[in-house]
């Protein structure tokens, strides 16, 4: 009984012992964490680690966007966040609605300056709106505005130009009466064939950004845009499109005439850019585009050395204008498709015709280089 009495003893300081040392590991501090470490021990870590890669793994395999403080996606493609930012520009409804109207509309007066050349004028209209009426030096610069700006309603970036028609210039004919005295002064001919380009107010001019600004062409891909603030990214979007239009159409009256002017004038790049403008929302707006196509495509030797490293200086890309081209090279069909929305939308279009065979072919060509190029910054992306 004694022995059983000092058994239970010895038991019973064995466990008050081992409570006790239970009690002082409970209480003793952790080990600090090593130096770039996060407290709370490797495991953990390990853990957040897994957890992190796993979602990183299954947001590729889902095909998910990029968090939005990332500007590309998919290593080519703007983020949609910044797509969403850009200023809408002119919607296609109310585009629709003013050449609806302009055509409709009587000229009320014709007044020179603020639309370029000394032979275009600026129309008040009966409805009170106003207008460029553009009278080229030769047929084949308007016909050049009008095909522009079908082929960018073509790409989705219609938006980007300010609405456009044609018009019938006809002393007695109902539109021009009012006018038929300032016609006469103004030299045009009878019948001639004159693009209307809806009045903006309070734009203002351009100088290229970075990329561009310093006179050689700069690339302007993913790696190329960390630390840039929100603003520029979503003018830098604007500008990819404006790159990749001007070399599709040829158009040297904008930023490649500004480069070319580089041999003489080496802060040429420092001054506003040729023919592009900035509406009071931010938007970019593509203005006088008479040179691209007809025009251009006759000067491909003198302006291709300056358009062409333009294209290939970008390697971001509006995700609707890639696949817009992607399209248009996989059906081969860009001119016939061109026609096609050039005769629905404009009623005067075969008064001055369509593209040639020759000129079709240039077109498409230029959609095919511009799909290569865009292959060509995917694959190197995916390379990094």
């Amino acid at each position: 009984m004694e022995r059983g009495g000092r058994a239970a003893l010895a038991l019973g300081l064995l466990l008050l012992l081992l409570l006790l040392g239970a009690l002082l590991a409970l209480r003793e501090p952790a080990p600090g964490p090593a130096r770039g470490e996060a407290r709370g021990g490797g495991v953990q870590k390990t853990f957040r680690a897994l957890l992190a890669a796993g979602r990183e793994q299954q947001r590729q395999e889902e095909g998910e966007e990029d968090p939005p403080a990332a500007p590309v996606r998919r290593g080519i493609f703007w983020s949609r966040e910044l797509e969403a930012r850009v200023p809408p520009g002119f919607a296609a409804e109310e585009a629709a609605a003013w050449r609806a109207a302009a055509r409709g509309a009587r000229v009320a007066s014709l007044e020179r300056g603020g639309c370029g050349r000394s032979s275009n004028r600026l129309a008040r209209l009966s409805d009170g709106s106003r207008a460029c009426v553009r009278y080229g030096v030769s047929p084949e610069q308007i016909q050049g505005e009008a095909l522009s700006y079908h082929l960018a309603g073509l790409l989705g970036m219609q938006q980007r130009l300010p609405p456009m028609a044609l018009a019938l210039v006809e002393a007695r004919g109902r539109q021009w009466e009012p006018v038929r005295e300032e016609l006469r002064g103004s030299h045009w001919a009878e019948g001639a064939v004159v693009s209307l380009t809806r009045w903006v107010d309070n734009l203002t001019a351009v100088v290229a950004p970075a990329p561009w600004g310093g006179g050689r062409p700069r690339a302007l891909a993913a790696g190329e845009l960390g630390g840039l603030p929100a603003a520029q990214l979503v003018e830098l979007v604007q500008w990819s499109d404006l790159i990749l239009f001007d070399y599709l159409t040829a158009n040297f009256d904008r930023l490649a005439s500004n480069l070319f002017s580089l041999q003489w004038d080496p802060r040429v790049m420092r001054r506003a850019t040729s023919n592009l403008l900035r509406a009071p929302d931010g938007g970019l707006v593509f203005m006088d585009n008479e040179a691209g196509l007809v025009h251009g495509y006759r000067l491909l030797a003198t302006w291709d050395p300056y358009n062409e490293p333009l294209l290939r200086s970008v390697c971001v890309f509006r995700e609707g204008t890639a696949r817009r081209l992607a399209e248009l090279h996989r059906r081969r069909n860009a001119a016939a498709e061109l026609r096609r929305r050039y005769r629905a939308r404009e009623p005067l279009w075969a008064r001055l015709g369509f593209l040639s065979e020759r000129q079709a072919e240039l077109l498409q060509a230029r959609v095919d280089f511009v799909h290569r190029h865009i292959a060509q910054c995917r694959a190197q992306a995916a390379a990094l």
